[in-house]
């Protein structure tokens, strides 16, 4: 069984999605599905990248000449959507989406005479936070749904996610519940060198709060900053990821007089962020809508046994995963009175943040590993390959 992914990016470029594609090929090659993946290239200036001669794990890496409206520009993919079918001559295609890109499928004959399966990530979801998307959505929409109706499956992440869809809505029947997964053996422990300069990050705060997601429009950083102005004591935030909101962040931070205890860390590599996780005490995911579909690092909370405290969205798979794995707190989105309660709560008292972080690292044993996701994912494609 031959199965070539289209997805956005694929590590070292960091994201959700992508380090989800990361853990989730190799775990299928360990069911039998032989995978290669075709992205856009991170690196915006070169031709693009063929896979390494030889490799278990082909991905090929279409030029790209930067984003609109989050999304990569790439004249030439479909070119190399044709060229990786030809050369991989894959039984199945699996989309991740959000992907403008994945639209390319409609046009190429060799991906349309492929069975496709879907793997739903997240709506684009129209909100007042961001117009330009919501206008860009009417165009997006058409051309989404015609990828849904030639679907063979649709893979959504949540219960709660699917239940409000819209776009999914006329495609439940065709629609497979199965959640994001991680390998904990991607995520190495922190190196001696990382560990001091985390610990120069965090001074001598007696409560770490460490928060990691891209400076976007529904990361909800600033309802984190202005939580953090009611906390008392010697409590500090880090806030880890590069974005678009840096600025008017940093001016919410001087404006609250906040300077000594809220950090924008940046972009910050793998070693740096496990060292982040490792030291910290809780995880905070304070997002305002259902553009954060699952959090990644909800289950990146559970590799380091850290408990979260997570805002509960309607309609989103985050509410969900905390109740799964019994791990963490949750609070309305976008209110920042509550969240700076919830992190009192757990700044008072350790031997709850060390209960939640023993149930997060069992959620991620029983439930939330990439092997048990992969499985299901791989039986799924045999039995639509069957049908086929």
């Amino acid at each position: 069984m031959r199965v070539l992914h289209l997805g956005k990016y694929y590590p070292p470029f960091a994201g959700g999605m992508e380090n989800f594609m990361a853990d989730l090929l190799p775990a299928l090659h360990t069911q039998g599905v032989t995978v290669a993946a075709l992205v856009h290239d991170e690196q915006p200036r070169r031709a693009g990248l063929l896979p390494v001669s030889g490799s278990v794990l082909p991905i090929y890496r279409a030029p790209c000449y930067g984003r609109l409206l989050y999304a990569p520009v790439s004249p030439a993919f479909p070119f190399w959507l044709a060229r990786a079918i030809r050369e991989f001559q894959p039984d199945l295609l699996h989309l991740h989406l959000p992907n403008t890109s994945a639209f390319w499928a409609l046009a190429v004959p060799a991906a349309r005479r492929l069975p496709w399966v879907i793997h739903w990530h997240a709506d684009v979801v129209a909100t007042p936070l961001d117009r330009g998307l919501g206008l860009a959505y009417r165009l997006y929409r058409p051309l989404e749904q015609r990828l849904l109706a030639i679907s063979q499956a649709v893979i959504v992440t949540s219960p709660p996610y699917l239940d409000a869809s819209t776009a999914l809505a006329p495609w439940r029947e065709r629609c497979h519940v199965i959640p994001l997964g991680l390998d904990p053996s991607r995520v190495a422990d922190p190196e001696p060198a990382a560990r001091a300069r985390a610990a120069a990050q965090w001074g001598d705060a007696d409560f770490r709060v460490l928060a990691i997601g891209r400076m976007t429009y529904y990361k909800g950083h600033d309802v984190l900053i202005r939580a953090t102005a009611e906390l008392g004591g010697h409590s500090r935030a880090l806030i880890a990821g590069a974005g678009e909101q840096r600025q008017r962040l940093e001016a919410l931070i001087q404006s609250l007089g906040l300077t000594d205890r809220v950090r924008l860390l940046g972009f910050q590599d793998d070693a740096d962020l496990n060292t982040l996780w490792s030291s910290c005490d809780v995880l905070c995911l304070p997002s305002l809508d259902r553009a954060e579909a699952f959090g990644v690092v909800l289950l990146e909370a559970m590799r380091f046994g850290k408990p979260v405290i997570v805002s509960d969205i309607p309609g989103s798979g985050t509410g969900w995963v905390v109740r799964q794995a019994g791990h963490g707190l949750l609070v309305p989105p976008n209110d920042p009175v509550k969240l700076a309660a919830a992190l009192r709560e757990l700044h008072r008292d350790p031997a709850q943040r060390q209960s939640l972080g023993t149930a997060g690292a069992a959620a991620l044993r029983k439930r939330f590993g990439i092997g048990p996701v992969a499985e299901t994912v791989a039986g799924l494609y045999r039995r639509l390959l069957d049908r086929a």
